[in-house]
């Protein structure tokens, strides 16, 4: 009995970790950002998650491609655009919203806008 609880929890943390990465895939809109105790609501930003690791973050008409990488136990983000590399903490993330947070960047929520890449 205790072997089949431990192989279904096995189960279930790799199904999780595949929905994870599944869920990733889209386009994403930046709502809020909180930096240093200032909150702003930043318009026309989106982060566009792609099969293969392929990413796209696009703020007004600015646009930069590169790639993106999430931990094998879905805690840590990874952006790469040309030389730089910024990681996640990922503080929530579900279907529709992801807060993910960066010393550099503060802490970022986003909010699903669609489930096909552009």
């Amino acid at each position: 009995m205790k072997t089949l609880i431990t192989l279904i929890l096995c189960l279930t943390g790799l199904w999780s970790y595949s929905q994870t990465s599944k869920e990733l895939i889209g386009k994403w809109k930046l709502v809020k950002r909180t930096k240093d105790g200032k909150v702003t609501t930043p318009e026309e930003t989106y982060q566009i998650f792609m099969d293969g690791g392929k990413f796209q973050g696009i703020s007004g008409k600015n646009s930069r491609k590169g790639k993106w990488k999430l931990s094998d136990d879905n805690k840590v983000l990874t952006v790469k655009i040309s030389i730089l590399t910024v990681p996640f903490n990922v503080d929530y993330f579900d279907a529709k919203k992801r807060v993910i947070t960066s010393d550099k960047l503060g802490t970022l929520e986003y909010e699903k806008v669609s489930d096909k890449p552009e």
